[in-house]
């Protein structure tokens, strides 16, 4: 689940990293606690827009829990200090870099190097190509770039853009865990953030939609989500734990489901 993202009401100033604490710590500890319940990992993705405010993030979230973290932003300098940061506090073992793509500047792999990162998000983007192959391309060419910079366990991200950009990260998804056999997922979120949804069918629309979008790469074998909005967590893991519950009883079974 996302956290301090741009717009996140908690935040009360995105360039010095203020926000409201207690609010925070209490949208932690209830992803965490429905973790607990549904037996699903968590990980937060700490969003900073600035070099300062990621740094407040990254402590600040380092002290509340023991789940691993992305260090997220969209700005290539803001992450690299993030990074740096992590490393001078003794995180560097517990975060993941988000994210790496085939365009990134010599120094994100130069700064995940020098920071002894071992974990980070490779985006299968391939210049807006809605092709599955080109991204299952753009990512087996990331591959020996990250492990260069020292990056053991890489995660995919299929990289969904919009509603019908999602079909294509499924299947990328699909091709990659046959292909390299690393863990694969996607920001499903996007498809829902960039469609007008509300507009045409009202605000009731817009939850059921959030859930199916989340759950249909995890039906098809996704690793992860990057589900969005922490907020959404109460919606989100009780609907995943719900395709798991099912697929469970094929593994009993001993009747393989093969996509």
């Amino acid at each position: 689940g996302s956290i301090f993202y741009h717009g996140h009401k908690i935040v009360t100033d995105e360039n010095t990293g203020e926000f409201k604490k207690d609010e925070a710590e209490r949208l932690i500890n209830v992803q965490e606690e429905i973790s607990d319940k549904t037996g699903i990992p968590c990980m937060l993705d700490v969003v900073g827009s600035t070099d300062n405010a990621l740094r407040r993030f990254i402590r600040f979230v380092s002290e509340q829990t023991d789940a691993p973290f992305l260090v997220d932003s969209p700005s290539v300098e803001a992450r690299i200090a993030g990074i740096r940061y992590a490393k001078e506090i003794g995180l560097e073992k517990k975060i993941i870099y988000n994210s790496l793509i085939p365009e990134s500047k010599p120094e994100e792999f130069e700064a995940i190097k020098e920071t002894g990162l071992d974990s980070a998000i490779l985006l299968a983007y391939s210049g807006g190509s809605l092709r599955s192959a080109d991204r299952v391309k753009a990512v087996k060419g990331l591959l020996p770039k990250a492990e260069e910079a020292g990056v053991t366990k890489p995660i995919i991200d299929t990289f969904v853009l919009d509603l019908l950009s999602l079909s294509t990260a499924c299947k990328t998804m699909i091709e990659l865990k046959k292909e390299v056999g690393l863990p694969c997922g996607c920001g499903a979120h996007n498809a829902i953030a960039t469609w007008r949804i509300k507009e045409r069918l009202g605000q009731q629309s817009v939850l059921p939609c959030k859930i199916a979008v989340n759950v249909t790469p995890i039906s098809l074998g996704a690793d992860f989500i990057l589900y969005g909005p922490i907020e959404e967590c109460i919606h989100v893991f009780p609907s995943v734990m719900a395709i798991n519950t099912s697929y469970k009883f094929l593994n009993r079974m001993k009747d393989q489901l093969e996509i």
